[in-house]
């Protein structure tokens, strides 16, 4: 067992893990920005008006990027199945 291998899963699995979360939050950062500039420009301080929309964008990338999600979860794991034997000898 080289320590390469193990570095090469664990750097994987960080990349993987940013860009599922990167998919989810992307979205939700440009509508809070929008927001805010429109609540800056017309002097609207209501918290449920920067609440709302970003919550919204979220659950609907949440269910747009889903099967897109799991489809490379489920890659990676069945990635890392394959592996056991090459790791292990």
């Amino acid at each position: 067992m080289e320590p390469e291998v193990f570095v090469d899963i664990v750097r994987q699995a960080l990349g993987l893990v940013a860009l599922l979360v990167a998919a989810s939050i992307l979205p939700s950062l440009c509508v809070g920005l929008c927001v805010s500039i429109f609540q800056a420009a017309t002097s609207i301080n209501e918290q449920t008006l920067s609440f709302l929309p970003r919550l919204l964008v979220t659950v609907v990338a949440l269910i747009i990027g889903a099967h897109w999600g799991l489809e490379r979860l489920m890659s990676f794991f069945i990635g890392m199945v394959n592996q056991i034997p090459q790791v292990l000898s």
